[in-house]
């Protein structure tokens, strides 16, 4: 299995030098001071590198929601129940969910998958890819077996390359699952070697009792699973989330198809660092869209070595602050696409020292 996600992790090439190269002219001929539009700059170039286009443009924007259910929930990390992931997922098939509405702002398509529900859904908007019907309880043994994180890796290839083939030149990362945030404080713990105290943030806004609940089973779940961080899959079997592996199969899908991976916040952070452990050539492909509200994703950021665009103090997770990136991602597109030069304005240039 590992050798079949290592062969889909290969294909991922560097980002398109020459692209670089005529992206940075391009913008230094446009009708402002070298450098004045600050980050944006950087973004256009970064963006030219990964699609192999000096001038990129990103006309079919697709959002994919992973969601799955975790069995650590039955220890009360949350201030919710699991039932409320098969419910909102009705409610981002009827597009009443806070990324439905934003996606239709930003002209992108909400694709939900459920790749490890509890429960079952028709609907013909639906993605089917269930491995399995929820994690196990990870603060007494193994969240799923190495196998099975495997195979959700791959899924989460698979769902990369088919939205490529469907016109798809650009991904924002959501998901939805009741306990995630819990999941992924322990991958943090696992891949950095973190006390939960540092890694464990409130999630779905829970009050002290229940945090110190939720730091003690993060513990509890390292000390029982021992999981190796210098092997992704054995952290994500031991201590992750069916829509973490998912997404990190995602983003090893996308980068190796030249296509750029907005992050949303904390679980997608997570689904990150374990792509990039597997295939470090991913992060080249990666944008941080924001720093969320929660205390660990900040430290997934440094780590990653990527600056949020954004910092809004966002918690809701479902790719809301991806999808609010687009809006920037646009924005450069356009200055690269339809800003006038120098020479085809008729204005004069900076003069040289």
């Amino acid at each position: 299995m590992l050798t079949t996600i290592l062969e889909a992790a290969g294909q991922i090439a560097p980002p398109d030098e020459e692209s670089i190269r005529q992206a940075e002219l391009r913008l230094n001929s446009l009708t402002k001071p070298p450098g004045s539009l600050g980050r944006l700059e950087a973004l256009a170039v970064r963006l030219a590198g990964i699609s192999a286009r000096p001038q990129p443009e990103y006309t079919k924007r697709t959002v994919v929601v992973m969601a799955a259910d975790h069995g650590v929930c039955c220890e009360g990390v949350s201030a919710f129940p699991q039932e409320v992931t098969l419910q909102m997922a009705h409610n981002f098939l009827g597009g009443g969910a806070g990324v439905n509405v934003l996606a239709r702002q930003a002209g992108a398509e909400v694709k939900l998958v459920d790749i490890g529900m509890n429960g079952e859904i028709e609907h013909p908007l639906l993605v089917n890819r269930k491995i399995r019907r929820g994690t196990d309880n990870m603060a007494q043994g193994p969240a799923m077996s190495r196998e099975d994180a495997g195979r959700t890796v791959l899924a989460g290839v698979q769902i990369a390359q088919e939205a490529v083939k469907s016109g798809t030149d650009i991904f924002v990362t959501g998901e939805m699952g009741i306990g995630n945030t819990t999941a992924s404080a322990a991958v943090l713990c696992a891949l950095e070697g973190l006390s939960a105290e540092a890694a464990v943030g409130r999630g779905t806004g829970i009050d002290d009792e229940r945090l110190a609940r939720k730091i003690a089973v993060v513990e509890r779940a390292q000390h029982v699973n021992r999981p190796d961080a210098a092997d992704p899959l054995d952290v994500l079997a031991k201590v992750g989330g069916l829509e973490i592996a998912g997404l990190a199969g995602l983003i090893l899908g996308a980068a190796a198809l030249k296509t750029p991976v907005i992050l949303d916040g904390f679980i997608s952070g997570a689904a990150a660092m374990v792509a990039t452990a597997l295939a470090p050539e991913a992060k080249a492909y990666l944008i941080a869209s924001h720093v969320s509200g929660e205390q660990g994703h900040k430290l997934m950021l440094e780590r990653l070595g990527l600056e949020p665009l954004l910092d809004l103090g966002l918690r809701l997770g479902e790719g809301t602050g991806g999808v609010l990136c687009l809006h920037l991602i646009e924005a450069v597109c356009r200055i690269m696409s339809e800003m006038a030069t120098f020479e085809s304005a008729g204005i004069s240039g900076a003069a040289e020292a």
